[in-house]
């Protein structure tokens, strides 16, 4: 196994959920060796989340957990706790980053504020990732991705006009927010390797989130006019939408962008006249006649399994895809060819699919090493091997409770 282009990072992990994991996901998955501080008094919510092995919940046993937190170690710690809080900032001492998604302030109500973390190590990163930043009217407010995917306004474009807004699939922004995190701390470490100075990110999720909303703010900030909810149709293409394909629940993407794939499409569906109708000549015309337009078009696809009737139109010039379910995803020749998925032994799930990563350094690829820990399932380790401590030392402390 190559060493990844990490491999001397450390990094002292306090963050839970799934946005502040994933940061450091990419860091571990790159080979920096991260220590995740956790608690079974405080689990973190993912380790509550199903679906769990055979059903049956557990702190070890969720699926969700254990998919994104592979190649971590497990440092179980009880912040509440006096003394844990002597093993955290030694924790601190050994780190070269520190990262956080706590609501605003428990870092300091612990003690453990950038100030008091900089005291520990003059030239530590810290990356404190929130829902809206550290500072200002609401940054006080908790709130998970859920939230934030409302907050942002991706709810309120998600659905048909005609209907309530709906929920996109998921927390949505914290998604978004990890690769803007990874980014800042390689920024970070490279401001460190120039100057000798470390310094503390702020990362709002829901600023990260509206980046990906940029043409449809610029639209308002420009013009005045507010995006509203449309569907799966799109202003500039028609048909533009899924379409019921043969099967059970099986569908077909497509989209048409101009006249001459609207032509290829006509060919394909074995009605090279409806390029010609007045209704469907032109993208307007398409656009006003758009329902009966999908009628016609789904009347092809409901005959074929998506993946034929995806293929023949790609084969014609124009854009289509299936709409995967998981299944489809997880047996995917491409992502198998790339070993997207990493299968890791885990010690209560067994053998286990984690998420590995999207893209590819020739050199240091991220790798697989261990799969997501159990809680605390590294704590001796960690505080003999990395931390330093004496065999009395350590049993001390779990005597008092501190690995809890």
């Amino acid at each position: 196994m190559k060493q990844g282009a990490l491999h001397n990072l450390k990094v002292a992990d306090f963050s839970w959920s799934l946005a502040g994991p994933l940061i450091t996901k990419y860091l571990a998955d790159h080979g920096a060796t991260v220590v995740r501080v956790e608690s079974a008094k405080r689990p973190c919510p993912l380790r509550l989340s199903a679906p769990y092995k055979d059903g049956l919940p557990g702190l070890n046993r969720s699926g969700y957990y254990a998919f994104f937190n592979a190649n971590k170690y497990s440092l179980a710690l009880d912040l509440g706790n006096p003394e844990a809080i002597k093993v955290a900032k030694r924790l601190i001492a050994w780190a070269d980053v520190v990262v956080e998604s706590f609501t605003p302030g428990t870092m300091e109500r612990l003690g453990l504020a950038y100030e008091e973390v900089r005291n520990i190590k003059e030239n530590i990163i810290m990356l404190r990732c929130s829902a809206q930043g550290q500072t200002g009217p609401h940054a006080q407010h908790p709130s998970f991705g859920f939230q934030l995917v409302g907050l942002c306004g991706f709810t309120h474009l998600t659905g048909w006009p005609e209907l309530e807004p709906q929920q996109p699939w998921g927390a949505y922004t914290d998604l978004i927010a990890p690769r803007f995190g990874a980014s800042a701390i390689l920024a970070a470490l490279i401001y460190r390797r120039n100057t000798g100075r470390g310094q503390c990110i702020d990362l709002s999720q829901f600023e990260a989130g509206l980046q990906f909303l940029a043409p449809i703010l610029l639209e308002y900030a420009v013009n005045k006019r507010e995006a509203i909810r449309v569907g799966n149709s799109c202003t500039y293409a028609a048909p533009h939408g899924v379409f019921r394909c043969k099967g059970d629940d099986r569908w077909c993407a497509i989209a048409v962008f101009n006249d001459r794939e609207w032509e290829a499409l006509c060919e394909v569906i074995g009605i090279p006249s409806l390029a010609r109708d007045p209704r469907f000549a032109t993208l307007l015309s398409r656009k006003d006649n758009e329902p009966e337009l999908n009628r016609i078009v789904e009347q092809w696809t409901i005959t074929l399994p998506a993946e034929d009737a995806a293929s023949r139109l790609q084969s014609a010039g124009v854009s289509s895809g299936v709409v995967k379910n998981a299944r489809d995803v997880c047996l995917d020749p491409q992502l198998a060819h790339y070993g997207h998925f990493w299968t890791l032994e885990h010690k209560e799930i067994g053998s286990l699919s984690h998420l590995g990563q999207p893209f590819k350094l020739e050199k240091t690829p991220a790798e697989p090493r261990t799969a997501a820990p159990c809680l605390g399932e590294h704590t001796e380790y960690v505080c003999k091997q990395l931390l330093g401590m004496s065999e009395e030392e350590f049993n001390q402390l779990l005597v008092s409770g501190v690995f809890e």
